[in-house]
């Protein structure tokens, strides 16, 4: 029986393909066709199982994680989506949180909803936060909406009624009503999109899964369809934001789970590699073509959070961005990657991103029409990029071109070498880099010195060492198939799928019936969407209270044993709320009220846990392949530094920068204050010389 798993990750600029036989990996790199994805997507599976031999039958999973979603909604190109609310509350989107993210810009720039106001409708309805229904559905109101729909010309609708999390009748019923007449019409509702508390979040989160439901339901048939003609049957994965994997079903009914499936995939990665290497305490580092990702992973496992914003109007600040909740593994993006555009702004500073080259036109010097200087671009012109051989030699690169857009964007408005220009553009980037992760790490209360970096992503090791300088951090890893890291991790993320539901309750009128009620249903909702793809894999199960205290504006997490719970867990369940609330904030407040707010049940597959990996005796000194100018910034001048190949590179192997390793989808830039050497997985570890300053 066969063994062998694709995984693919589609980025805004590139699409990576790995495939596991389960002797050995292969891989491929190919630029995102943006207006068709799934031609990348087939390509480099024919690439890869041409290259192993393999034909497409022989495969026995295919996972799959994509920004497709997040892109449609930063770039506005979602389906036209109508809202449909309860009476009054047609205006929640606009409202949002009746505050402002920057109370003294009086030129803020608020996030724009993604249904405008034309297209929001209400019905008469109304149920109370028990669930019991105040005033029936009028019906007729709904069947009144289907002619202006029509007339409207919209593709999705999303259903986001008052209190709908603690009795969803009045939404299901829409749905069906519109479903009989539209039976084409795609439409979400909010009781299964994100059936908990807080009006605008849940409709925000319903809104925006209505919004690019129909663009990924479209994409992920197409690609089954190809899949299916080329003779590929297996099963299909998606993964998720929260960093499991999901069937193609649920994911075609709830792609706003998706939103960071690629990143989360990066994360995984570096929780195994933190673990093979014995690091507790790392930070990842994603640097794509598009964005850079950062996240901090502690004793293995990342930090995650149940709510996340999409297209912010300003970078860090909270609040300027659509709200989302979905279970996702926290990190910090920003649009710093190699195909984000350099300029000098009118204060004479040079400024990178967050717009970005993507894949088409791409960078100056992919020569394919895009004409404004890039991260890649200034990477070349400091010789840290080969020419000939990027991308494994698929896509050569017009050096000349590089040039001229930093010398007529950069060097000539800056009175700058072309050399200087394209180093002032890296060492921005990588200041926009330290400057994220430095906030990430302080919002944490975390130390980011104190931690191990782990690089991957096409451009991540290019700028690993620089960025290690630029936050105190003394060690970094590069991982084997670093410039295809996420969908590496996409192969070690286990099955999973995180059910959430409001449902009020004081701990002092703690009822376990009730809660045991929604506790077994929540299970069964989940077991059905991981069952559907483990087979007998054995399952573990999480339960979760959310709590505060009465009066509190947010809550905390709280860990619930994972059976039914009995009258005698009223005490369990404050001793735990104490518990996690000293922890986080060093007291408790001494008889004040407890409540749930919400209650959360994970199911997963039994992750594996890698092993540490013994360091290697030391062996003979590799041998470099050749040398490459690059520009040196103490001597302000190009110099030339060894360049090894790293699939020559052996365990126990040393070197000392500066240096170049070279590989296909990646270059790691070992500068002048590290040394590298290879451990028994064949990671680079990269670290800081004693005498370096």
């Amino acid at each position: 029986m066969t063994t062998a798993r694709l995984a693919v990750d589609i980025g805004g600029t590139f699409t990576d393909v790995v495939l596991d036989t389960g002797e050995r990996r292969l891989t491929t790199k190919l630029l995102t066709t943006s207006a068709a994805p799934e031609r990348a997507v087939l390509a480099g599976i024919d690439a890869v199982l041409a290259d192993a031999g393999l034909a497409a039958a022989g495969v026995a999973t295919l996972i799959h994680g994509t920004t497709l979603a997040t892109n449609a909604i930063i770039e506005r190109k979602g389906a036209l989506t109508a809202l449909i609310a309860t009476d009054g509350f047609r205006d929640v989107l606009d409202i949002a949180y009746e505050s402002r993210y920057d109370q003294y810009d009086v030129f803020i720039d608020k996030p724009v909803p993604l249904v405008p106001r034309h297209l929001r409708m209400t019905v008469a309805e109304r149920v109370d936060v028990t669930g019991s229904v105040l005033k029936p559905l009028d019906e007729a109101a709904v069947e009144a909406l289907i002619p202006r729909l029509v007339e409207l010309q919209v593709q999705s609708v999303a259903v986001a009624l008052i209190h709908s999390y603690a009795n969803s009748r009045h939404e299901e019923r829409i749905r069906d009503i519109l479903a009989k007449s539209l039976p084409r019409l795609s439409v979400s509702i909010s009781a299964e999109v994100c059936p908990e508390v807080r009006e605008y979040e849940r409709t925000s989160t319903t809104a925006a899964n209505a919004y690019v439901r129909p663009m990924m339901a479209g994409y992920l048939t197409r690609l089954g369809r190809e899949l299916t003609a080329r003779g590929l049957v297996a099963p299909v994965y998606l993964m998720t934001s929260g960093g499991g994997l999901t069937t193609l079903e649920t994911a075609v009914r709830f792609p706003i789970r998706l939103v960071e499936s690629g990143p989360a995939g990066g994360a995984i990665l570096a929780c195994h590699v933190a673990a093979e290497c014995g690091d507790d305490k790392v930070v990842s580092f994603d640097m794509g073509g598009t964005t850079a990702k950062i996240c901090l992973i502690e004793n293995g496992k990342p930090f995650t959070s149940r709510s996340f914003e999409v297209d912010r109007a300003a970078r860090f600040l909270k609040g300027s961005g659509l709200p989302l909740r979905i279970p996702v593994i926290e990190m910090v993006e920003i649009g710093a990657g190699g195909g984000s555009i350099a300029r000098v702004d009118a204060m004479g500073r040079i400024v990178v991103g967050p717009d970005s080259a993507g894949s088409e036109p791409g960078p100056a010097c992919y020569a394919r029409g895009g004409v404004h200087p890039t991260v890649t671009d200034a990477d070349l012109e400091l010789g840290r990029i080969d020419a000939a051989d990027f991308a494994g030699g698929k896509l050569p690169l017009a050096q000349n071109r590089a040039a001229e857009a930093l010398e007529r964007d950069v060097g000539a408005r800056l009175k700058l070498t072309t050399e200087l220009a394209a180093y002032g553009v890296g060492e921005i980037v990588d200041e926009n880099m330290a400057n994220a992760a430095r906030v990430h790490a302080v919002e944490r209360g975390k130390v980011i010195s104190d931690h191990t970096l782990i690089a991957f992503g096409g451009a991540a090791p290019l700028h690993a060492t620089r960025l290690a300088e630029k936050l105190g951090i003394a060690r970094v890893v590069v991982p084997t198939n670093a410039g295809v890291g996420s969908a590496v991790g996409f192969l070690k993320a286990p099955i999973a799928y995180e059910v959430v539901r409001s449902r009020y309750m004081r701990v002092a009128q703690f009822d376990p019936a009730i809660a045991n009620k929604l506790l077994r249903a929540m299970q069964q909702e989940a077991l059905a969407v991981v069952r559907a793809g483990s087979g007998d894999l054995k399952l573990t199960e999480t339960r979760q209270a959310y709590m505060r205290y009465v009066g509190q504006g947010h809550e905390i997490v709280v860990p619930l044993p994972a059976r039914d719970l009995r009258e005698a867990d009223r005490l369990l369940l404050q001793e735990s709320f104490d518990r996690e609330y000293s922890s986080l904030f060093a007291r408790t407040i001494p008889n004040a009220e407890t409540e749930v707010l919400s209650w959360a049940v994970t199911v997963a597959t039994e992750a594996t846990v890698p092993r540490r990996v013994a360091k290697p005796n030391k062996a003979e000194a590799p041998k470099p392949s050749g040398e490459r100018a690059v520009f040196d910034a103490d001597q302000g001048r190009m110099i030339r530094i060894p360049v090894y190949r790293r699939d020559r590179l052996r365990p126990g192997m040393r070197l000392d920068g500066p240096a170049i390793i070279a590989e296909d989808e990646t270059t790691t830039v070992v500068s002048a204050k590290f040394e590298a050497t290879i451990d028994r997985s064949l990671y680079i570890i990269l670290e800081r010389r004693q005498r370096a300053s």
